[in-house]
């Protein structure tokens, strides 16, 4: 993330002694008394741009930094929503706001699966089809009618959350298993006449 660079109240004070009017009067060569006046508030103009340097590095939600504007992005976005609730550590605050700030909208395989890639996790999806005298053959699964409007996600393993220095808070827990922000977004977006399936692997 690009930043700006830091400026010193000396530096400051030299940019703004060049913007003042020229004359007799305003003689930059000597200890005048608009200097001392440049001098008191030149600190307060260095301040706010440090401050605005740390706060660059937060301006997109899914910056891994402290998030202190974590709420001001919740707020933007509605949430805690209906679907997804209050949640139990700043981690999963943080990745929901990621999600629904990602989220463009779309009903292909690759815009679920990028939306699950957003939260960092990998999955697959998998599509059923009814059997069908002619194109499938013995062996193959006897998926019904109802299957045709069915899907999978597949996760490799069972996701887990870890309790991370500079992120999470006191009182949040050391490790979380599962992903429900995953499931209820993926529930939330799916077509509505679908039914989604969550499949997980082995725990790691």
């Amino acid at each position: 993330m690009m930043q700006l660079l830091a400026r010193t109240a000396a530096e400051y004070a030299q940019q703004f002694q060049r913007l003042l009017p020229r004359g007799p009067i305003w003689h930059r060569g000597l200890p005048m008394t608009q200097d001392g006046d440049i001098e008191i508030l030149m600190p307060t103009w260095s301040r706010l741009h440090q401050r605005l340097n740390d706060l660059i590095g937060m301006i997109f939600p899914c910056e891994q930094q402290p998030p202190e504007l974590l709420a001001e992005w919740e707020a933007t976005l509605g949430l805690p929503d209906p679907c997804i609730g209050e949640l139990d550590t700043v981690r999963e605050r943080i990745n929901a706001v990621c999600v629904k700030f990602s989220a463009r909208g779309g009903q292909s395989k690759d815009y679920f699966i990028a939306i699950a890639a957003a939260l960092g996790v990998e999955i697959t999806i998998t599509e059923f089809r009814p059997f069908e005298v002619g194109l499938n053959r013995a062996g193959d699964p006897l998926y019904g009618e109802a299957w045709a409007h069915a899907w999978e996600v597949n996760f490799p393993s069972t996701p887990m959350g870890y309790f991370s220095t500079g992120i999470s808070t006191a009182g949040d827990p050391l490790r979380t298993w599962g992903n429900k922000i995953i499931e209820c977004v993926l529930d939330a977006l799916k077509p509505a006449h679908t039914i989604l399936i969550f499949s997980y692997g082995s725990v790691t």
